[in-house]
């Protein structure tokens, strides 16, 4: 089974949104989100987040946002991250050597935390996780 951790800044809205589309479209894989930051450690997923979920009939369950972990290199076959910003970040966190770390999109998935645009951003998930 392939494992895929999917990263974005703070684990509340896209990874954590692509961690469960991915269990829906992807069953095949073991999948976990993960933030580049500590801010919303501990935090469920982001309310519109959840209601975007819903309309589109996608399960999940309580999260809880985490921030990637050194060990998390060695625990996942892919990490995925949303955009350039995510990327400069994770390789502050952590080294590369096997090239397992790479956008989910070759374009930025934008932060629905700002833009509140989370029906483009599910699509956009969809597109890059069904290219999986």
């Amino acid at each position: 089974m392939i494992k895929i951790l999917f990263v974005c800044h703070g684990n509340i809205c896209r990874s954590a949104m692509a961690e469960f589309i991915c269990r829906h479209m992807r069953p095949e894989y073991y999948c976990e989100s993960a933030a580049v930051s500590y801010e919303e450690e501990g935090n469920d997923m982001y309310p519109p987040a959840k209601r975007c979920l819903d309309r589109h009939k996608i399960p999940y369950g309580r999260h809880r946002a985490r921030r990637i972990e050194k060990n998390d290199y060695d625990r996942f076959d892919e990490i995925y991250v949303m955009d350039d910003y995510n990327m400069r970040n994770i390789l502050r966190i952590m080294p590369d050597p096997k090239h397992k770390i790479r956008k989910l999109c070759p374009y930025d998935i934008e932060d629905p935390w700002y833009t509140d645009n989370f029906e483009k951003v599910y699509e956009e998930l969809c597109e890059g996780i069904e290219a999986l």
